[in-house]
């Protein structure tokens, strides 16, 4: 069967320099990323997870640094903890940052997925959500509210009408 991506762009006014901190530290992340630290020293071939900044022991995503070019192109595997191992469950995500004057390009890219999963719908909707908070807040110094949040376990979304 073959395998989905996702692909957004979006422009930034801010640094590639700014970007890759605000992508990398684990601070920036969870300002924007529904409060979670992404934590690794991003050298190809290093762990790198993301975990609940409110409570560190919840782990909801790991993988592996497969390329790493500050401040230009980050590349890391996807999985849920629960799948590591599993290649038909590892997905890739991959950062390129090009900059033109005072923009950065941010092209995010998702691929190795599943059509019709749940990562597939999982990130349809979460990659815009995260990265239109980066944005806002390299733009504005404030991150959007957020969009959702774990309540006693579990995700609840914003309700848009």
């Amino acid at each position: 069967m073959t395998k989905a991506e996702f692909v957004y762009v979006t422009y930034i006014k801010t640094t590639r320099e700014r970007l890759w901190q605000a992508l990398t530290e684990p601070a920036f992340t969870a300002r924007y990323w529904s409060n979670h630290h992404n934590v690794s020293d991003w050298k190809v071939g290093s762990t790198w997870e993301h975990r609940d900044a409110a409570d560190p022991s919840i782990l909801d995503v790991v993988g592996t640094v497969l390329e790493s070019d500050p401040p230009r192109r980050l590349v890391f595997t996807f999985v849920s903890p629960a799948a590591v191992g599993d290649d038909d469950k590892t997905t890739r995500v991959t950062y390129d940052i090009a900059q033109a004057g005072p923009l950065v390009k941010l092209t995010v890219t998702h691929d190795r997925l599943e059509p019709g999963s749940g990562m597939l719908a999982g990130i349809s909707t979460g990659w815009p959500e995260i990265l239109a908070s980066l944005k806002t807040m390299l733009e504005t110094g404030e991150p959007l509210p957020p969009i959702r949040t774990r309540v006693g376990g579990k995700w609840s979304r914003m309700e848009f009408v």
